[in-house]
């Protein structure tokens, strides 16, 4: 009975694993990403880029909030290679983007889509409540390099934990080879 138990308890424990820190860093799957302008954009297309790529809900102050921090610092660091991207995953988020866009004043690429293509692409347990914003980090060679659901502590200052992040990886794509010497 002690055995049956145990068991019992170490894989309640397994089922409540936060997904993401398990799974980066990984390379990044490709998605395409409708804009409610009939155009598609694929993930793979800022390869070489630093991209932040946020998957949200239009009415939720935390990614609303997200999506302001990610423009901050795309006006910051864009002309370095910095890319955010936002995919709306509400009910009937085509006609809520437009809004968004035009509320919080973004200038990068804000899309939309379904939980399950936000489930599929962060590899989210399908079980487990999705807390947001989901928030991805992709490296300039297409390696997500981290990722955050809404209730994580990256998000108490975001702004600070997202810049340290940007800036570590814009360096680390940043290397020049030296020039040729002249002879």
């Amino acid at each position: 009975m002690t055995r049956l138990l145990w068991r019992g308890a170490l894989l309640a424990s397994l089922v409540f694993l936060p997904a993401a820190a398990t799974d980066v860093p990984r390379p990044a799957s490709d998605l395409t990403i409708p804009l409610v302008n009939g155009q598609r954009i694929q993930l793979n297309q800022y390869k070489g880029k630093v991209v932040a790529l946020e998957f949200l809900l239009t009415n939720c102050p935390g990614c609303q909030k997200c999506s302001q921090t990610m423009e901050k610092l795309f006006r910051e660091y864009g002309s370095r290679g910095f890319q955010p991207v936002g995919v709306a995953i509400n009910q009937m988020a085509h006609l809520l983007v437009p809004d968004y866009i035009k509320q919080f004043g973004l200038s990068y690429p804000v899309g939309y889509g379904d939980r399950d293509m936000a489930v599929n692409f962060l590899k989210h347990p399908v079980m487990l409540q999705m807390m947001m914003p989901q928030l991805v980090v992709i490296d300039r060679k297409g390696v997500i390099r981290a990722q955050y659901g809404g209730s994580d502590d990256f998000f108490r200052d975001e702004e600070k934990n997202l810049r340290q992040l940007v800036e570590k990886l814009l360096k680390e794509g940043a290397e020049t080879k030296a020039p040729a010497r002249k002879k």
